[in-house]
């Protein structure tokens, strides 16, 4: 059986990190960028801070050991200097937190970043991160090479998937770090093994299934399955190319052995996986999924209908004005053969650049403006588009604006970022007065 919400209660309470600490990072990261930006080292060369790996992914998880912390990376955005070399980006970076008195003591070298420790609990990775005739690198201080990357296409990418899989990718990607390092019975690197995972989710699947992405579980279900018979085709470690067009080969940063236990551990995982997700006993497959999870994958915990948080919040007047398309007449009938992408686009600003808005896991800041643009669009007309804005977060609740109203419009929709919070923005295609398609992109103000 799926167990949605146990799979919700379990994501929620045992492997999601929790808000605190994303807002907490979230601050650091702003003090951080601050600082850069307005610093004599790096202002004349400062371009952007970008977050990258699986703080721009969303897929952190929480330590499965209170005593473990977390990381994150993000890439420190620079012209190129003229006068340094590879080796000395790193060094210049480390010099210049070692001179700070906040991060004096916090801050440590590696190959290609600064390490900043805040109090055993989670460390940021400051990655120089430069565009030198027309590609883009990271430095290396040991080797003395620029070596070429690009962290942003990867994490367009990685949010493809995740609008394919209905915004459920993510949460299975989490789900098998959990394993990963609960169990830790297979070792793999965790780019590699988003990479693994969404090579096995595309748009085909919904026309063998349209409800193979349906849902958490299913969309587990859905994409073990196909990771098994990918790894059961490749008994040596296969190539394994960066989704960044980079040519990097990421399996050179792994080993044979690796592969192979690997590869067991999925097709076993898989088994385990279907078996719990086709039991039809409730008892039975709750059993199946805590011989894979553990005895944290349990029922729900009954709880007040509200938190004490959101009794608090009960006290402020707003007006929850979220639409449904089906509120204006339209029943949700989503054709798979038909395709829509809304494509975000942070406008320019006085000292800060304009970016595609997947490119940086969909975070930025506030009194920006975004251009939503309708892309990889192949419906004939006539047709009816649709928007929707939704705000969510304290903020937007405490100034009554949290909006959600569907409105017709163009292939165009422009908003400006006023409130901190995960919002989105969605857009619905109408034709012969059914919703024939749909697509939400996430806007994380921070």
């Amino acid at each position: 059986m799926k167990l949605t919400n146990y799979f919700k209660s379990f994501l929620d309470n045992d492997v999601n990190l929790n808000s605190t600490r994303i807002t907490s990072l979230d601050e650091r990261t702003e003090t951080i960028t601050n600082l850069l930006r307005e610093s004599e080292n790096f202002k004349n060369n400062f371009l952007d801070v970008i977050p990258q790996g699986s703080y721009a992914h969303k897929t952190i998880i929480k330590p499965v050991k209170a005593s473990l912390d977390f990381d994150a990376d993000i890439l420190l955005y620079l012209e190129e200097y003229s006068d340094l070399e590879a080796k000395d980006y790193v060094q210049e970076l480390y010099q210049f937190f070692r001179h700070n008195s906040i991060y004096k003591d916090k801050v440590s070298r590696k190959t290609r970043c600064v390490t900043i420790q805040y109090a055993n609990d989670f460390h940021i990775d400051v990655v120089p991160f430069l565009e030198r005739h027309g590609e883009k690198f990271v430095t290396n201080r040991h080797d003395n090479t620029f070596e070429r990357t690009n962290p942003e296409k990867y994490t367009e990418w990685l949010d493809e998937r995740n609008r394919i899989t209905k915004h459920n990718f993510v949460k299975v990607i989490r789900l098998l770090k959990y394993i990963r390092d609960y169990k830790q019975t297979f070792a793999i690197k965790s780019i590699i093994l988003n990479t693994l995972l969404g090579e096995q989710v595309n748009d085909a699947a919904l026309l063998e299934d349209e409800n193979c992405y349906g849902d958490v579980p299913t969309t587990l279900y859905t994409v073990m399955k196909k990771l098994k018979t990918y790894v059961q085709g490749h008994e040596y470690m296969p190539t394994i190319s960066d989704p960044g067009e980079t040519g990097e080969n990421f399996g050179d940063r792994w080993h044979q052995k690796g592969w192979e236990v690997f590869r067991s551990k999925m097709i076993y995982y898989s088994d385990k996986i279907s078996e719990a997700y086709e039991e039809t006993d409730k008892e039975k497959s709750l059993s199946k999924w805590q011989e894979i999870f553990g005895e944290c994958f349990k029922k729900p915990e009954a709880k007040d209908e509200v938190s004490s948080n959101e009794s608090n919040r009960n006290l402020v007047s707003y007006n929850n004005t979220e639409q449904q398309i089906a509120d204006l007449g339209f029943p949700l009938q989503v054709n798979p053969i038909y395709k829509v992408r809304i494509s975000g686009r942070v406008n320019k600003k006085i000292g800060h650049r304009h970016y595609e808005l997947s490119t940086q896991g969909n975070k930025v800041g506030r009194n920006r403006q975004i251009t939503f643009t309708l892309k990889n669009f192949n419906i004939p007309p006539p047709f009816a588009i649709y928007w929707k804005t939704l705000n969510r977060g304290e903020y937007a609740v405490d100034c009554n604006c949290i909006r959600g109203q569907i409105n017709e419009g163009g292939t165009t929709h422009q908003e400006p970022t006023s409130f901190k919070g995960n919002h989105f923005v969605e857009c619905y295609i109408v034709k012969d007065s059914i919703c024939v398609a749909k697509d939400r992109q996430s806007v994380i103000i921070v």
